[in-house]
């Protein structure tokens, strides 16, 4: 696994983060160290989706990344039939994932560069979202929640992984203490700390749990569950 060092010199300018090839060639390392419970969220996201598949429908992956997730699905259904479309706006990404796949993996999933904003679901049973709706324009979440309710079927899941933010002041600063000492113990300097902070700044926009549970029930759904979270990382669950 390469290991992540894109901030780690001095840098006279940081530019806005974007999921290249750098980004791509040191993603896993990237994750591992700097998104708390990174594996427990997808192995729990898989089983949920080999729970709630139906059989005849859809699994769409939005913002696949390199296929950490999408791979985990195919090792948990192993054997039985599904269909899953992995949708990812970084073409170095989708080259990885598909680098990744074996033979016979490659009939069960359909992979899509494109921003998954423009993508329409039908026929889902699951939809996943994972840490990708916080790097989308904030005035297009609401419909892209819409959309991806009318593309369920009834009984249907969709799955939400995401950095957030607390409302409480207090709380919030907790969060960000108890973050940055996880990337510094996780071997990140305070320099990387620092200007992959600026990088993110204005590209990734987190919400409160308030704000996506407040836009998925106005989208329709009907039920709404936290079922993993560390601090400002949140994995939530709702069906139709």
């Amino acid at each position: 696994m390469n290991k992540d060092r894109i901030f780690a010199e001095q840098m006279k300018t940081v530019s806005p983060f974007e999921f290249d090839k750098n980004v791509a060639g040191v993603f896993n390392d990237m994750l591992n160290r700097s998104v708390p419970l990174y594996k427990e969220s997808i192995k729990y996201q898989a089983m949920l989706a080999l729970r709630f598949y139906r059989q005849g429908t859809r699994i769409y992956d939005l913002g696949c990344s390199n296929g950490n997730l999408g791979l985990m699905i195919m090792d948990r259904f192993k054997t039985k039939q599904f269909s899953m479309v992995a949708i990812d706006s970084s073409w170095p990404m989708i080259e990885k994932y598909k680098a990744r796949l074996k033979q016979e993996q490659e009939g069960s999933v359909k992979l899509i560069c494109d921003y998954i904003e423009n993508i329409s679901i039908t026929n889902a049973s699951v939809v996943i979202i994972n840490l990708t709706m916080q790097f989308i324009d904030t005035v297009k979440r609401a419909e892209l929640v819409r959309n991806i309710y009318k593309g369920l079927v009834k009984g249907g899941i969709l799955l939400l992984t995401e950095k957030i933010v607390q409302e409480n002041n207090v709380f919030r600063g907790v969060h960000e203490e108890f973050y940055r000492n996880f990337k510094l113990a996780n071997g990140y300097s305070e320099l990387e700390i620092s200007q992959k902070r600026d990088a993110l700044e204005k590209v990734l926009i987190p919400e409160t749990i308030s704000d996506h549970e407040k836009r998925i029930r106005e989208a329709g759904f009907t039920g709404f569950d936290i079922f993993l979270k560390w601090f400002n990382f949140a994995s939530m669950i709702t069906y139709k």
